[in-house]
This record gives C-alpha cells, structure tokens and sequence, in this order.
C-alpha cells in the first residue's frame, strides 16, 4: 500500500498540533517558498527545558510516521538548547528561549510570511527573534 504524499501545508499543521499537545511556547510558522530553496516552511517554538525540547521533537516524529514522513535529519539531541528537525518540506526548530533570544531566527525571515499557531495563549507578539549567521558559521 502506498502512502499518499502530505502536503506542506498539512505537515506544518501535524507539527503544530504536536508542538502544542507537548506545550510548545511562542510557535511561530513562517513560510519561506519564495524566500529559500531548502525548504517551504520553519516553525521556531520555545520549550522551557532540554527535556522538553527532546519531548516536542519525539512528538513530532511519531505524528509523521503515520503519514509517510520520515525526517531527512536531526540536530541538537540531548542536553542542547536547539533541537531542529529536518521534515523536508517542513524545518522544525525547538529552542530554550535563551538560545531563541540569542540566535533571533525570524529576524532573519522578517518578510516571509508568517503566521502565529492558532492557540494564542502560547504566544508572545511582543517577542520577536531570528538569526542565522551563527548557525550558517557553526555548521561549516
């Protein structure tokens, strides 16, 4: 039996409901189709703990698999502050609010388009964040 591919659009939305059932903070879904090549959409969301950080990731995998998707890569397991995941279509970071402040990822993607998940008592509009010079630097 062959699965039927997910769209993006429906992958962002597993994610996120994952994000959120593990409590995921702050989730911010940007699109970057027009912007990038590597991918279509980043979702950056705040955890409050490297364990929590590991939980929302685990999350997140096991709401794909049903779906066919398997992720390309993964980086920051264990005790670091960042966790991404590489869904392909979708880039999943998962970062304390310590490495959030500091690596300023939406900065970066001010412009693409972007959208709060829909659960607005995680969010904080006050806070903006993005950066990528660091990351870019760290993985060369």
């Amino acid at each position: 039996m062959t699965k039927q591919k997910i769209t993006g659009e429906e992958l962002v939305q597993l994610a996120t409901s994952a994000l959120e059932e593990i409590k995921g903070q702050d989730i911010q879904v940007i699109d970057v189709r027009h912007k990038h090549s590597l991918t279509d959409y980043m979702i950056i969301v705040t955890g409050n703990s490297n364990r929590q950080l590991n939980a929302m990731a685990e999350k997140v995998r096991e709401v794909v698999k049903p779906k066919g998707v398997m992720p390309l890569g993964e980086e920051g397991k264990g005790d670091s502050d960042w966790v991404l995941l590489d869904l392909n279509d979708v880039i999943v970071h998962m970062m304390t609010a310590a490495a959030r402040q500091f690596y300023d990822l939406e900065r970066l993607w001010l412009g693409a388009e972007q959208s709060r998940a829909t659960d607005g008592k995680h969010h904080s509009p006050e806070n903006t964040h993005a950066h990528f010079d660091k990351l870019n630097k760290d993985q060369n």
